[in-house]
């Protein structure tokens, strides 16, 4: 056995809302988690990496000790815990849990609290007392945050004159009669490592290599691939079509008046794409999916 297959990277996974989506992520990048039932140690079929399956709350501070040399979880629990960490890469994609989320001041519809600086002398909860302190010391204003163990939305106005919660479509504040005041943060899933795993050589690149594939398959999730056979005279009406981003393979086929066409389009376009495609002569249309796209 060589020294580096004896080695192995400690990674940690998110457990919780990240969890569905991630192991999706994983298994369309080539890394097929497994997680057994009440197991917290998945599978990911490469044994020189090692899986725990840890709350996103809490992954920045493992990390930052050491504990694993890598892991993923938000922005926002990397900055609360004030984790000395490594960001390698933001994984932000077109899927549950994995796009943009915000952390917003709101309070019940009615509320005298309008701004920022109305919250002077209210009682506000929140999950990220620490990110809310460092808020409100930006505008001058001292209030009382106490921590929310859960069902934050809930407590205004009889439990607390404001809550600091996080969102992504602002359907659950809505919902409970809540008005948004400001944004304290915006957070997308990271990539992170520790220092120490940053600095080992064998580590970083397999770090770096993991993150190629993870990356790749995060580019593919709106894309496909479409195929075609295109008369050579109807060459440029076909390439004028299509988006001005694809770069198409061109190929000769056996009959000398016919090529073939094989480029990537955003899914979306696909429904207006293929019949402007056929009109300008193409023929024997294919589209197919991608799992990975690696630049």
């Amino acid at each position: 056995m060589s020294r580096g297959s004896a080695r192995r990277l400690r990674l940690g996974l998110p457990k919780g809302n990240l969890q569905e989506t991630t192991q999706r992520l994983f298994t369309q990048a080539g890394y097929p988690l497994r997680i057994p039932e009440r197991s917290y140690y998945p599978d990911i079929g490469d044994p020189e990496i090692e899986c725990i399956l840890i709350r996103a709350q809490e992954m920045a501070r493992y990390v930052d000790q050491g504990v694993l040399d890598a892991g993923i979880t938000g922005l926002d629990w990397t900055l609360e815990r004030r984790a000395r960490v490594k960001e390698v890469a933001d994984l932000r994609a077109p899927w549950p849990q994995y796009g943009p989320v915000r952390w917003v001041v709101a309070v019940k519809e009615g509320s005298r609290i309008r701004k920022p600086k109305d919250l002077k002398g209210k009682r506000i909860a929140t999950e990220i007392v620490s990110l809310t302190q460092r808020y409100l010391r930006r505008h001058g204003v001292k209030a009382e945050i106490e921590f929310s163990w859960g069902a934050t939305e809930v407590k205004p106005p009889i439990l607390a004159d404001a809550i600091v919660d996080v969102t992504e479509t602002g359907s659950s504040l809505r919902a409970n009669n809540l008005r948004v005041i400001d944004t304290v943060l915006e957070s997308t899933p990271r990539f992170i490592a520790s220092r120490a795993a940053w600095a080992d050589p064998w580590k970083k690149r397999k770090i770096e290599r993991l993150l190629l594939m993870l990356q790749g398959a995060i580019h593919a999730i709106d894309r496909v691939g479409l195929m075609m056979n295109v008369p050579r005279r109807c060459l440029d009406r076909v390439v004028a079509i299509l988006p001005a981003l694809a770069t198409p393979t061109i190929s000769n086929l056996a009959d000398p008046n016919w090529i073939a066409i094989n480029t990537v389009v955003e899914e979306r376009t696909v429904t207006e794409l293929c019949p402007k495609l056929s009109e300008a002569g193409a023929r024997g249309i294919v589209e197919y999916p991608l799992n990975k796209i690696i630049d």
